[in-house]
């Protein structure tokens, strides 16, 4: 039996969070990994207090028909890597990894081609995050230097995640 590579293990843990998410888009997961250590977990959803998605049946931005990637200010849920590093202390996130996992909630199929958003790459350049590694399919993955955003200030204005 071959064994599970280790960047797949941690995306296999955060497919698994992605699982609590409440939004009804889009299921996304998160970790924060330090020398081999899980930090923190993130996954979407409304914020403490708030009915979520789930609860309430609809998402709003699909009532007024906004495409994904687009107005974020009008969703409900604080995305899985924004979660991810309000629960982690911030010396444990210089230069660690986030791994992230994206599931369609009715097909329970992953997400290939995500990548955080514009609001959420800004997070993670702020608390020191190193790279990010996305999973595409079981057992495919992109990694992402978090130093790119910096070099390609575009890349903090595109359309993309959840």
């Amino acid at each position: 039996m071959e064994r599970v590579s280790k960047e797949n293990y941690y995306l296999d843990i955060a497919q698994t969070v992605a699982e609590r998410s409440t939004c009804l888009r889009r299921k996304f997961g998160a970790i924060i990994v330090k020398n081999d250590v899980i930090v923190s977990t993130g996954y979407n959803g409304a914020p403490r207090g708030r009915k979520n998605c789930s609860d309430l049946q609809y998402c709003f931005r699909d009532k007024l028909q906004i495409p994904r990637g687009e107005r974020y200010e009008l969703c409900r849920s604080v995305h899985a890597e924004q979660n991810a590093v309000i629960a982690a202390p911030r010396e444990q996130m210089l230069g660690a990894t986030l791994y992230m996992a994206c599931v369609d909630p009715e097909t329970g199929d992953t997400v290939s081609g995500m990548s955080s958003c514009m609001m959420c790459k800004r997070v993670l350049l702020n608390a020191g995050i190193e790279r990010v590694v996305v999973r595409d399919t079981r057992d495919t993955y992109r990694v992402i230097a978090v130093s790119d955003w910096i070099e390609d200030d575009d890349s903090l204005s595109g359309k993309f995640g959840y």
